[in-house]
């Protein structure tokens, strides 16, 4: 029988400690607030210590700075194959730079330079590579390199690079022969005497339109032995080796005659460790 209006209602009462609270889902909500502000707080602290990480200190030499964190074990190795900063001899002889100061970034800059000449289009030429020889070589050893190199540098050797025996090109075509120091090291160091390893790639090659030889690039390892003889650091053995060498792009080969008007209108450097 269906309840009425106007019957009296029967209403129930829980204890109070019996009552239970409606959950929200209102709860969490400060809990993940605070966390959020935490993760970007943390992320803003990272940045700044990332940008202020690399500023240089007033009144400090930022190479020399570079130098101790590596020998304090404190910055990676690589970081020692920066430039030091140190400023470039300022005199020359027969075209290449001499008077490198007595320390080790001074026979750095020597050997650099010392396999540029050495590794020129004056080399395969007798007269001019004895010249480059009596700029850069001990004189106690000098008789002794030159022959060396004479032998090297053969009529039978010079005209595998398209040369004649006088090391001249053919007519209407330019020999190349350029090297590029990629970086430099030393192995074995004394006062008196310094071994240095220079990573090199080379250019090698006659341009022009009938050539046989076109101009192609080389890697290797020059290593440069030397003295100090009281004034400068003097070359007294070198030896070469292969490589290494990065894989090869995907440039499009220059023409000859592009590559001859680059070797002729781009000079090259004077190098400075």
């Amino acid at each position: 029988m269906p309840l009425s209006d106007d019957q009296p209602h029967t209403r129930t009462r829980l204890p109070v400690a019996e009552q239970t609270a409606p959950v929200t889902g209102r709860q969490a909500r400060p809990l993940r607030t605070l966390l959020a502000i935490l993760g970007v707080v943390t992320l803003l602290v990272v940045a700044v210590a990332i940008a202020n990480r690399d500023k240089a200190v007033p009144g400090r030499n930022p190479a020399a700075s570079s130098g101790d964190r590596a020998r304090n074990g404190t910055a990676p190795a690589a970081d020692r194959t920066a430039a030091t900063g140190q400023q470039p001899v300022t005199t020359t002889a027969n075209g290449i730079a001499t008077g490198y100061p007595h320390t080790d970034q001074g026979a750095q800059s020597a050997a650099a330079n010392y396999a540029v000449a050495l590794g020129s289009t004056d080399m395969f030429r007798p007269d001019t590579r004895h010249t480059v020889l009596a700029t850069l070589a001990d004189p106690t050893v000098l008789p002794t390199l030159q022959s060396r190199l004479d032998q090297a540098f053969s009529p039978e050797t010079v005209t595998r690079f398209g040369l004649d025996a006088q090391g001249r090109a053919p007519k209407g075509q330019l020999f190349v022969s350029r090297i590029v120091p990629v970086g430099t090291r030393t192995t074995n160091s004394a006062d008196t005497a310094t071994k240095v390893d220079v990573w090199c790639t080379g250019l090698y090659g006659l341009a022009g339109e009938d050539s046989t030889l076109p101009v192609s690039q080389d890697w290797y390892t020059l290593t440069i032995t030397m003295r100090w003889t009281g004034s400068d650091w003097k070359l007294t053995d070198y030896s070469r080796a292969a490589g290494p060498a990065p894989l090869p792009g995907d440039n499009q080969a220059a023409t000859a005659k592009e590559i001859a008007d680059a070797v002729q209108q781009f000079g090259g450097f004077r190098y400075a460790r």
